[in-house]
């Protein structure tokens, strides 16, 4: 059987498949404006924050990188009442921080831009050779097809592949699916699982999935969609931290998208997670990085297939 090359058409005008009341799945996010402003981060409080987050979580944090951490953590400390960095470290590396604070710090220093069909010649280069090669034959089909969106932080990507996914299965009835989705931050995780966004979030959703795929809020004021329960129940959402032993992965997987998140690491990282990636992917399957990051140069089993797209001989 042929199937037409898939394409993303241009979004037109939002229009959904149906409304829905979405004031149970919203959540107001009110941050208490604090008056007095915690003193400076020195060079000390820097040095022993950057080490621990580049060895806990292999996001590189040079010192060009002080302005930027200090602003995200001042909220922190103005929620903890703490006035200085020296006690905020002193906090966070108490057994009482270890378990109240240090997700809560990694969740603020966490870098999560994303978008839907972001890098759209890749959904366009899963749908029309991946696919149809890896579901070839009989056993593949009668298999449950996996697919991992590794730093998947507000959900946009996995419920893109979703999207995609389920288009080819309307031309190919037998395929089957799941997806398993994974972040470091647990802010971003609880947003994904809601699957609710904003109208100009789904602006570069195509026309005809927005009527398939998106529920609108019968608010209109509020200007909110949601992912329908169906392509929800899809997606697997779970915490991951890279540098932390093993995946805890049950079953192979046939595709990897990782875009946009080695590129805070450095190289040696970089080798020593796409090599574990590996580890874990079929032979055949693919690897989807970001428009801004190769493998060239790293000792990786795979060979380029496509631009930023490599796949496990």
């Amino acid at each position: 059987m042929s199937l037409r090359p898939f394409r993303i058409p241009q979004a037109r005008p939002d229009i959904y498949r149906v409304e829905v009341d979405m004031r149970d799945a919203q959540k107001d996010i009110r941050d208490a404006a604090l008056s007095s402003r915690p003193a400076g981060m020195d060079d000390k409080d820097f040095h022993r924050l950057s080490c621990f987050i580049e060895e806990e979580c292999g996001i590189k944090m040079p010192p060009s990188k002080k302005v930027m951490l200090e602003s995200r953590l001042q909220k922190r400390l103005r929620m903890h009442g703490i006035q200085t960095f020296k006690e905020y470290c002193d906090f966070l590396f108490s057994p009482e921080g270890t378990q109240q604070e240090m997700v809560h710090m990694i969740d603020v220093v966490t870098t999560n831009k994303t978008d839907f069909f972001r890098e759209p010649g890749h959904f366009e280069y899963l749908a029309n050779k991946v696919l149809p090669e890896l579901c070839s034959g009989r056993a593949a089909i009668a298999r449950t097809f996996m697919v991992w969106s590794a730093g998947c932080s507000t959900g946009e990507e996995p419920y893109t592949l979703t999207m995609v996914l389920s288009e080819f299965k309307e031309k190919s009835p037998d395929f089957k699916f799941m997806i398993l989705a994974t972040d470091i931050s647990t802010r971003v995780l609880d947003a994904a699982r809601y699957g609710v966004y904003d109208e100009e979030t789904v602006g570069p959703v195509p026309f005809e999935m927005k009527r398939k795929y998106l529920l609108r809020s019968k608010d209109r004021s509020k200007g909110l969609v949601r992912i329908i329960p169906e392509l929800r129940s899809l997606v697997r959402f779970r915490r991951l931290n890279f540098m932390e032993g093993d995946f805890g992965m049950r079953e192979p997987m046939d595709i990897i998208f990782c875009r946009n998140v080695i590129i805070y690491f450095d190289r040696k990282t970089q080798e020593n997670l796409i090599n574990r990636f590996c580890k874990h992917m079929r032979p055949g399957g693919h690897l989807f990085l970001g428009h801004s990051e190769t493998i060239n140069g790293l000792n990786v089993p795979l060979v380029q297939v496509a631009p930023t797209v490599y796949r496990r001989p």
